[in-house]
């Protein structure tokens, strides 16, 4: 009868030392998938990173491109404004000459009219031209909105 308890004895036990075997075994299988996640997760990481490093230089180049076309810009408007100031000078001077008139025929007149404004001797104010980005209704992509505050360029990765 001992031998019979016995034998049932170690038969549990042995049950036991099976089910801990399987619960190690399942457990090892989880730690190598979650090993292998890791690792793929690690990669891409540093496949996002390394985009994110070349998004930050493109952004960078397009900032100082954006610095260099608006700097041209100011300067062609103030050329341009230059410009402008003197052929209304020119067109006032010619229009004011006694002999402006008469020497003009009726259509260089009309032209000369209507280049140098709606009012000859009325103040001189400089004529906006119309660009490519349409200014006059307030747009969104205005250069005067455009922000160039890099703050946000400091945010601390972890």
């Amino acid at each position: 009868e001992q031998g019979l308890q016995l034998l049932e004895l170690s038969g549990s036990v042995e049950e036991d030392y099976i089910r801990i075997a399987r619960c190690f075994e399942a457990t090892r299988q989880r730690c190598c998938r979650l090993e292998q996640d890791g690792h793929r997760a690690r990669e891409q990481l540093a496949r996002v990173e390394a985009e994110r490093a070349a998004l930050e230089v493109k952004l960078k180049h397009a900032r100082n491109q954006v610095e260099v076309e608006m700097k041209k810009r100011h300067r062609a408007e103030a050329e341009l404004e230059k410009q402008e100031r003197k052929l209304q000078l020119v067109l006032e001077l010619v229009m004011r000459e006694p002999w402006g008139n008469e020497a003009l025929s009726r259509e260089q007149c009309s032209v000369l009219s209507a280049l140098a404004g709606r009012r000859l001797g009325a103040a001189l104010t400089p004529v906006r031209r119309s660009s490519a980005v349409d200014e006059s209704c307030q747009s969104l992509l205005s250069h005067s909105d455009i922000s160039y505050d890099r703050t946000e360029d400091d945010v601390v990765r972890s």
